[in-house]
């Protein structure tokens, strides 16, 4: 799976500046989210498991987003294969 366009933390789409965390020298982050990352740092102290249950209090957001019907059980799966692969967690792995 491509991930080149997504934050590396959450998975949310990079697509346009607005979306884009911040380094510590105030440019935008190619690779992590204005929610997981702001001025060079993680917003938020969590493990894997918190991240994939905070995705999914956006499940009906991005069902309808993407015109999908994922149920809860569905959607966990999915998440649970794929964000050890963004890089901040294949760094913890």
């Amino acid at each position: 799976m491509e991930n080149a366009n997504l934050c590396q933390s959450c998975g949310m789409p990079l697509t346009a500046d607005e979306t884009k965390g911040t380094n510590k020298d105030g440019s935008f982050s190619e690779e992590y989210c204005v929610y997981c990352f702001k001025n060079g740092a993680f917003t938020q102290d969590i493990s894997i498991e918190e991240m994939i249950e905070l995705n999914m209090k956006y499940l009906d957001e991005w069902n309808k987003e993407n015109n999908q019907e994922y149920s809860v059980p569905e959607a966990r799966k999915q998440l649970k294969e794929f964000i050890p692969t963004l890089k901040r967690w294949q760094q913890r792995i």
